[in-house]
């Protein structure tokens, strides 16, 4: 015992240190001496449960051992994420139970019970964390995690609450206090860590909201009763039964809080019986599966027996494999089932005690004389001969014989005779009807229930029984060399099978295949996590069912459920520690990565990297891909990543992160435009922003080369956002400076506003005010050349044409030819639309000849030099000469196409011919090169180009085909316009009136050339203004035509009367 002193035979308690010398058992509550490893009443496994009993009366206040510091993983001593249920269970009264007793007296009470609590806690895997004088405080799902772990907890608080009303019925006829106790349980997320407590050790505990509510839920409980949150009540709904105790307000908590009484064991026991509870999804995608297992089925029934194995990973369908087997194939067959549970490796021969009770019609109602009789009946009217076993099954049942004939008989020989007694039950049943034995999960039985597997592998081969089992790949057996063994590997659905499952789901509205498509990439067709996240997306209220299932809002990242997180980080936690570790590395390092920038951040060495990294292959976590010039690793399941990357803390992962993006900057330096996209990633997720700014401007500049302009605007903006917070320095605005002459030119590109948008404007006067403060000069020439082309399309000319003149003097002062050419072109371009032909034509003439003698490189905006030309020829008709404006037109065109901004460059140039062949009067050239300018502004995103080419587009097609339809196509792009809150040009304006004189509605026309006129003086724009006032003129003169002749109709009606 804990304090080494001898007892006299028969005591129940130590004399010295109270400890209790007896162990309950857990099956049948027979008290059993220490050390014993089976039951000596009902010969179930005792040594686990003896084993942690004893350790936690070692010690009550400490039930399970602190972990030495050098031993606990680093990832554990910082801390990390689980989702658990945590379990809190106190004695009821208890100060005032001690207040009227010696404190030795209160300890020969107190501490049987908290040994009762403890040994239940452990039962089902549960760890306990604290233990107070009168409570415990206990954890389930860590340190290592269960998938099942809120249901773990509730049968561990059940079990506790039924030991603790066997322990008062003790007391009471003792004479003594009787105690009750009350538990609370809740389960959510909480970060769990060691810590340090002295003498190189350290103790495990968690800390969270989640905690304290499963204490709350204690406090509230009542008396002799077990208290839960609504989310453990959900998670175990149907394998608990449950009473609501109505709403209360919780301290910590915003809102009442939803409490349940958890009252005893539900119906359910088996995930697929909850799934049939809530309705069977289609089962799709296994026909050949089938086809094997009926191949087997007609083996094991001509005599030839079988052993059919399914072996697959959690979710895929095993357990719903073999009913719809047994659902097609039971009538002509007895079927026997065996279901372990995930905590039962502890508790011998449990999976054949279910079968058995199935096997003989045993319920919780009967009693041992009714046990013993159907057990009795069943054998000996099967065969008599069959006598002998019971005995064996009798105890195996905790069926009590008096006298135990089997008391005084070697453990080992009685289990074997137990196994062997059930294999001869097996055999000669199956001689009355082929037999099909069913075990389920053989990756949770007890090794007993192995040595019976691995005899009836070895008896069946000439017997009518197919033995059907399956595990997960975790799980190992020595049958693979038998005849009679087939064995089938059940993979996830594919697209198509579990596209169809979907649908039965939640219908087949194409609104929903976005859903579909996100569902299938996340879950990979593992079947059970596509119910569960559909179940999630109702829960959430993204999907509501109103006879047709309907979207009802925006499809966010959708919350991983419970149930699937804890299925995949059972499996992570099986790992050694080491080999976590790493894995959880590897998780934020992304899906796929190569071998050298793990080397470069994993702390171990080549060798030892190397072996962990075939073990997790091993143990199906990664894969080899294959890749040039890099060896490449990828997770096999997104999923699996997902779960360890929220394992660990914040600051852990953002460390990680930033680790991850500082190799990929040494490793790939010189193809560092490569990575881009994943160094913003990183970086983003490491708290770094000025860096991931940084990388989003660089990712944009990529993505506006590829004129994927809205693209780039949201990486801009993204950027945009993540500098507002960042220091005031030198670096920082240098981005800054960058980011936001980016983001004008794309918000300008990439919106129907474009030209006038006022938001670009905004933009780079902040971007101006930066370039000054650090004195960029180079930078600044950039935004003065965007701010007076947003400037100038807006009309506001003067402003433009200031701040091209301070262009053009930055640029002479840097010496740099091919600024001056781009800032006398802009200056040609000012004067052009305020009507100075002249000044325009010789300023577009010294921008030609810089742009000859000089390279060119890419300005923001496109090529400079293709559109100088085109503007120039829209000059040279202003001034009179047609011809020397169309060649200055197919000038144009040649250099946009060998231009570097080709696509920009060539749709300007087949826009502003399009204007020029209007001005020729060439209608048919002005709609071909229009279309084509609107074909291309589509292809490439030129979204902001779409308004004034559509425009042009239609006043062509108002004259070439006579009709209102090309006038429709140009009202709808002024509406365009209107609606982006851009400044109609007097352009517009000009189309209008020339196409209602064409269409014969001078009073239409009149109003147009009176608003472009309008127009021209407040924007000063003068470009058009001659050909307004001649419109305006023919408007007149059509109107007072048309009242002549309707004066003259008039006349003519009067006099005929």
């Amino acid at each position: 015992m804990k304090c080494g002193s001898d007892n006299p035979t028969g005591n129940r308690f130590c004399g010295d240190c109270g400890t209790s010398l007896t162990g309950a058992c857990p099956n049948c509550g027979a008290e059993n001496p220490p050390g014993k490893r089976f039951c000596g009443d009902c010969g179930i496994r005792l040594a686990a449960n003896n084993a942690n009993a004893a350790s936690a009366a070692s010690s009550l206040s400490t039930p399970n051992k602190a972990i030495p510091v050098k031993q606990a993983p680093s990832i554990i001593t910082e801390g990390e994420r689980k989702n658990v249920t945590a379990l809190f269970a106190d004695i009821k009264g208890s100060m005032e139970l001690m207040q009227d007793l010696d404190p030795e007296q209160a300890r020969t009470i107190i501490d049987p019970a908290l040994k009762l609590m403890i040994d239940a806690i452990h039962q089902y895997g549960g760890y306990v964390v604290q233990s107070t004088g009168d409570g415990i405080f206990a954890l389930f799902g860590a340190p290592v995690a269960h998938e099942d772990h809120p249901r773990r907890a509730l049968y561990a608080a059940l079990r506790l609450q039924e030991e603790i009303r066997r322990h008062t019925t003790k007391l009471r006829q003792a004479g003594k206090p009787p105690i009750e106790t009350r538990v609370g349980v809740n389960t959510g997320e909480v970060v769990v860590r060691s810590i340090e407590t002295g003498d190189g050790r350290a103790e495990y505990s968690s800390i969270g909201h989640s905690t304290s509510m499963a204490a709350r839920m204690q406090a509230l409980a009542p008396t002799g009763s077990i208290a839960v949150t609504d989310v453990t009540r959900m998670l175990c709904e149907g394998y608990i039964t449950f009473k609501s105790l109505g709403a209360t307000v919780v301290k910590g908590a915003a809102e009442p809080v939803s409490v349940y009484e958890a009252t005893g064991l539900g119906p359910l026991r088996t995930r697929l019986q909850r799934a049939a509870a809530r309705g069977f999804s289609k089962f799709v995608g296994r026909q050949h599966a089938i086809q094997v297992i009926r191949h087997a089925a007609e083996q094991a029934q001509s005599g030839r027996g079988q052993i059919l194995a399914v072996m697959a990973e959690p979710g895929v369908g095993k357990s719903r494999l073999f009913f719809e087997v047994k659902a097609t194939m039971q009538s002509a067959w007895t079927v026997l089932e065996a279901l372990p549970v995930s905590h039962g490796k502890a508790l011998a021969y449990l999976p054949i005690i279910d079968l058995l009770h199935g096997y003989f019609a045993i319920t919780t109602e009967d009693d041992v004389l009714r046990r013993r009789e159907k057990v009795a009946g069943k054998l000996l009217m099967l065969d008599r001969t069959l006598e002998n076993a019971l005995p064996y099954i009798c105890s195996l049942l905790g069926i009590s014989e008096i006298p135990d004939a089997l008391a005084h008989m070697d453990s080992e020989v009685k289990k074997w005779r137990t196994v062997e007694a059930i294999k001869q039950i097996v055999l000669r049943e199956s001689l009355n009807q082929p037999l099909m034995l069913i075990f389920e999960d053989l990756q949770w039985i007890d090794s007993e229930t192995q040595d019976l597997l691995n005899l009836l592998a070895d008896g069946i081969a000439h017997a009518r029984v197919l033995l059907m089992v399956n595990y997960r790949p975790e799980y190992h057996h020595e049958w693979g060399n038998r005849t009679y063994y087939t064995q089938l590997t059940l993979d996830p659905l594919t697209r198509e099978d579990a596209g169809e499952m979907l649908s039965t789901l939640i219908g087949n509205a194409s609104e929903l295949n976005p859903i579909k498509r996100s569902i299938i990439e996340r879950t990979e067709g593992n079947p059970f996590f596509i119910e569960e996240l559909v179940q999630v997306l109702f829960d959430e209220g993204t999907l509501v069912r109103n006879r047709t299932v309907k979207l009802v809002r925006a499809l966010s990242q959708v919350r991983l459920p419970a149930t699937v997180q804890a299925v995949l980080a059972e499996r992570i936690d099986r790992l050694p520690s080491e080999q976590k570790e790493l894995l959880q590395i590897l998780a934020v390092t992304g899906r796929q990565f190569p071998l050298i920038l793990v080397r470069r951040i994993a702390p171990f060495s080549d060798d030892k990297l190397d072996v962990m990294l075939r073990e997790l292959q091993l143990a199906e976590f990664i894969y080899e891909s294959p890749s040039f010039p890099y060896v490449e690793y990828s997770f096999k399941h997104v999923l699996t990543q997902e779960v360890a990357y929220d394992s660990l803390l914040t600051e852990r992962r953002k460390h990680i992160h930033e680790l991850v993006a500082g190799a990929i900057e040494e490793l790939f330096a010189g193809t560092i435009s490569d990575h881009y996209g994943t160094l913003v990633h990183h970086y983003s997720r490491s708290g770094n922003d000025l860096k991931a700014a940084k990388y989003l401007e660089l990712q944009a500049e990529q993505a506006m080369r590829r004129s994927a302009y809205a693209e780039a605007r949201d990486q801009l903006t993204s950027a945009l956002e993540r500098l507002r917070m960042q220091p005031d320095n030198v670096e920082a605005n240098k981005v800054e400076v960058a980011v936001r002459h980016k983001l004008a030119i794309c918000t300008r590109i990439a919106t129907r506003a474009g030209f006038a948008a006022s938001v670009p404007v905004e933009i780079l006067e902040r971007a101006r005010e930066l370039c000054e403060k650090i004195n960029d000069d180079e930078k600044l020439v950039e935004v003065l050349e965007a701010l007076a082309i947003q400037y100038g399309t807006r009309s506001e000319h003067q402003k433009a044409r200031a701040l091209r003149e301070e262009l053009l003097a930055i640029a002479a002062r840097i010496g740099d030819p091919e600024l001056i050419g781009r800032a006398q072109f802009w200056l040609g371009h000012s004067s052009m639309f305020a009507g100075n032909f002249v000044a325009a034509e010789e300023e577009f003439k010294r921008a030609e000849t810089i742009s000859q003698n000089s390279a060119i490189r890419i300005a923001a905006f496109g090529d400079w030099r293709s559109e100088t030309q085109a503007l120039a020829s829209l000059t040279s008709w202003c001034l009179g000469f047609p011809d020397r404006a169309i060649a200055k037109s197919c000038k144009s065109f040649i250099s946009a196409e060998a231009s570097m901004a080709r696509p920009a460059g060539l749709a300007w140039s087949f826009y502003w011919s399009g204007v020029l062949h209007v001005m020729l009067r060439d209608w048919a050239t002005a709609h071909s090169h229009a279309s084509q300018a609107i074909t291309m502004a589509e292809e490439h995103g030129l979204v902001y180009m779409l308004p004034w080419s559509v425009f042009l587009r239609g006043w062509a097609r108002v004259h070439l085909e006579q009709t209102a339809d090309g006038l429709s196509e140009m009202l709808e792009s002024r509406r365009d316009m209107q609606i982006s809150g851009a400044i109609i040009q007097p352009w517009f304006f000009w189309g209008l009136a020339d196409s209602y004189v064409l269409l014969g509605t001078p009073r239409e026309g009149l109003e147009a050339a009176a608003e472009g006129l309008n127009m021209a003086q407040l924007t000063r724009n003068e470009f058009v203004e001659a050909e307004l006032q001649r419109l305006k003129g023919e408007c007149l003169l059509m109107k007072r035509a048309q009242q002549r002749s309707a004066s003259g109709n008039y006349e003519h009606k009067d006099s005929a009367a």
